[in-house]
């Protein structure tokens, strides 16, 4: 089976959050099962940069505002999966993030530069641009690709079995109405029926409507974008795509996330022997100047400091976490408010609170490796990955009870406890209070030695690797190309 991912971003080259990180590894799984697997990407710098073996497949010409357009064919450093690379400087070769200038403001010709990677997915779907490889399948990620699926759909003679997964229903890719004239559409896409969404035009909803299958990154989080509180408006088109809507977990590449073989790591260690995690914990207090304690409970967040991820809730608990004697290990970016925060309170109390601004790779695995526990207090959540980071390194989650946080830690309650089930701590509303009685109950957890042991061994016995997530994947895709031949 042929089958064509495209996306923004993806691990090592250029990442932004999650997505990167399935793009980096999914299309690996896929393939280690018998897929012939490509990638489609924009040609941004650290792209075109790193991928190795280029060749030109063909030259577009002029398109979307660029003068000149060349698709090239290469393979990823590393893992050596095929991928295209859409090589237009104009649209593409710039500083910054993949959708935002270096003052964080997005880039005015966003509509342009990512209807161009739909456009030429749709494309290459149509075997219009290779004439050696078609794929059988174009699976397009979050609002970025989304237009790949309405592109197919106005180009009828097209084979090619489309798939949308949501990644992040809060992104939407909105933009002017005004805008719909640069896409090349027929009009009729521009109706309520298509992508006009209260006067804008909504890229998230091209994928959502057009595309023969719509996944998420959990089951949870599939049922949930069809209600109001979490659907961001488009929970109507949700629930009229019906059964066309599923979730499949994500997954963790097991070669990058592995404490193991991690060679990051002050000293590497495993279930069978966890005694290096101890000696990962003390490394981390060392380097972020807390306090060397064994005994103080070490909660780590990695995350975006934003109100979906729940970081004010976290800034709110900590009172209560200082006063059990707990600490805190931070690393994160975003908004300026909750920054400045985080900051003023690891002034206040050095020792016992460590924030870091930003975000590193190599600081990210030696937070989850050293840290007890690992907290995500989020509003919502898709998947969440740093969840399934923290269980795979034996540290344990403390999560809010909503989307793929739901699918993937099970609450140390006495039931399941007894039922040997327990892998983390998990609060139901999202309030301060909520998340500080979560955090009470990790913290008498920890000082009782055995059951502590029992939670971690419980969490690194959990498989979320991405066989599992590749193999769902491969009956959908299965699934829906019979469909659309039935």
């Amino acid at each position: 089976m042929k089958v064509l991912h495209v996306a923004a971003e993806i691990f090592p080259l250029v990442k932004t959050g999650g997505l990167a990180d399935v793009l980096g590894a999914l299309p690996q799984a896929l393939i280690a099962q018998g897929a012939d697997v490509r990638l489609l990407l924009p040609g941004l710098p650290a792209i075109v940069d790193a991928v190795v073996h280029q060749k030109i497949v063909c030259q577009i010409g002029p398109a979307f505002g660029a003068a000149r357009v060349t698709l090239l064919l290469g393979r990823m450093p590393y893992s050596h999966v095929p991928v295209y690379v859409i090589d237009a400087a104009y649209l593409y070769r710039r500083e910054g993030s993949p959708y935002q200038d270096s003052e964080g403001h997005e880039w005015p010709d966003n509509v342009q530069r990512f209807a161009l990677l739909g456009w030429v997915a749709a494309h290459l779907a149509a075997g219009e641009l290779d004439a050696e490889w078609t794929p059988e399948v174009l699976h397009a990620h979050d609002w970025h690709a989304a237009m790949g699926c309405a592109y197919v759909a106005a180009h009828p003679p097209t084979r090619a079995a489309t798939v949308f997964t949501v990644h992040n229903l809060a992104y939407q890719g909105l933009f002017p109405s005004g805008d719909f004239n640069l896409l090349g559409l027929p009009s009729r896409f521009m109706a309520t029926t298509g992508l006009e969404f209260h006067g804008q035009l909504s890229f998230m909803k091209a994928g959502l409507k057009f595309a023969r299958r719509v996944t998420t990154v959990s089951p949870t989080y599939a049922r949930e974008i069809a209600t109001p509180e979490f659907g961001f408006g488009l929970d109507g088109v949700v629930r009229g795509r019906g059964a066309d809507v599923s979730g499949v977990l994500n997954g963790v590449d097991g070669a990058v996330w592995n404490p193991a073989a991690d060679s990051g790591l002050a000293q590497r260690y495993s279930a069978g022997e966890p005694v290096g995690k101890l000696r990962c914990k003390e490394a981390l207090q060392r380097e972020l100047g807390l306090q060397v304690r064994a005994d103080a409970l070490l909660v780590g967040v990695v995350s975006r400091l934003t109100s979906q991820k729940g970081l004010d809730l976290m800034l709110a608990a900590l009172p209560g976490l200082r006063k059990r004697g707990g600490q805190l290990a931070l690393q994160g970016a975003g908004e300026p408010a909750l920054e400045a925060a985080f900051l003023a309170v690891a002034k206040a109390h050095a020792g016992q609170v460590a924030v870091r601004i930003g975000y590193d790779e190599g600081l990210a695995h030696r937070l989850i490796a050293g840290a007890d526990a690992i907290v995500v207090p989020s509003r919502f959540e898709p998947c969440g990955l740093t969840q399934l980071y923290g269980l795979r390194y034996g540290t344990v989650p403390v999560v809010r009870r909503v989307g793929g946080l739901a699918d993937t830690v099970v609450d140390a309650n006495e039931t399941n406890e007894q039922a040997d089930r327990a892998t983390g701590f998990v609060f139901d509303a999202a309030t301060p209070a909520a998340l500080d009685g979560a955090l009470s109950r990790a913290a008498a957890a920890f000082t009782d030695t055995a059951r502590w042991q029992r939670l971690m061994q419980r969490a690194m016995a959990q498989d979320f690797s991405w066989e599992g997530a590749a193999t769902r994947y491969h009956a959908l895709y299965e699934s829906t190309l019979a469909r659309s031949s039935g």
